[in-house]
């Protein structure tokens, strides 16, 4: 009974849009209490993330005009440790995460969650945003992209908590056979809602990366991978909440209704690759 409300419950989710409407529908006459991207009706929302879907650059760790122009900013310079600090403390950790050719990894340990260098957070906290990033996983790997991310929440061990963009080897970790109906599958709310996987999942650049992004629009979330839009939520509602009392996040309060965070890089243990990690912060 359980696994089938918790997917009762994952599936209006996935269907829910702006102010509860179809993805067709403008609803920006419902809207108006509210200020910035979460007035935005789905067809002006999809429009801006069209618009971010479309950016290329092949030139690692830099923008090009068109992005600068369009408000991006690197959240990883490439070169440092700048604008990033331990989930734990004040500092970058001195262990486990190495810089080299224009690449952050996260270094091989023993497989625990936050058991060797720990997570590394965003100094800054970040609300309404397009979020992407490059990552590459060796065979076998965990990891992920959080966000929402409150360090002060998790005293005890194991990762700070946010909403997780999950990476993970799907052939070859066994989490991704956890949880419920796939939600713990690469790209998908983990532990809450499954990704929309496909051929996407397999696709890469010459390097081995794959692509990354989380939307957030005021309670609007949405996951891509690869230029394909995996999943979409809405949050601070009851359905939400409804969902969030079935996880491994129900002991947490307000979980995933913060109207900002920090992002986050997991150690979980694997070794796994990031570059290209730029931000849009949308008003």
């Amino acid at each position: 009974m359980k696994k089938i409300l918790f997917f009762a419950l994952t599936s209006t989710l996935l269907l829910a849009s702006c102010c509860g409407q179809k993805k067709d529908v403008c609803c920006k006459d419902k809207c108006d209490a509210h200020k910035g991207v979460a007035a935005m009706c789905a067809q002006e929302r999809d429009k801006v993330i069209a618009e971010a879907v479309a950016l290329k650059n092949d030139k690692p760790n830099t923008l090009s005009a068109k992005e600068k122009a369009d408000g991006w900013k690197l959240l990883w310079d490439g070169k440092t440790t700048e604008g990033w600090r331990s989930a734990r403390g004040d500092n970058f950790p001195d262990h486990g995460w190495k810089i080299a050719d224009g690449i952050l990894t996260v270094e091989a340990a023993d497989g625990a969650e936050s058991g060797n260098g720990g997570d590394i957070i965003t100094i800054d906290e970040f609300a309404n945003f397009i979020l992407k990033v490059d990552f590459r996983i060796t065979p076998g790997a965990n990891s992920g992209i959080k966000y929402f991310v409150d360090p002060g929440l998790n005293k005890g061990p194991g990762s700070a908590i946010g909403c997780e963009f999950q990476i993970l080897d799907d052939e070859l970790h066994p989490d991704a056979k956890l949880g419920v109906k796939g939600n713990r599958t690469q790209g998908s709310l983990y532990d809450l809602i499954p990704s929309r996987n496909g051929d996407w999942d397999n696709l890469s650049d010459a390097d081995g990366f794959k692509t990354a992004m989380v939307v957030v629009m005021g309670n609007h979330v949405e996951h891509w991978l690869n230029g394909v839009k995996i999943l979409q939520y809405e949050r601070n509602n009851e359905m939400w909440n409804a969902l969030v009392a079935y996880s491994k996040y129900r002991d947490w309060p307000n979980f995933g209704n913060h109207a900002s965070g920090h992002i986050l890089l997991q150690d979980h243990g694997n070794e796994v690759c990031f570059r290209n990690v730029k931000i849009k912060v949308l008003e």
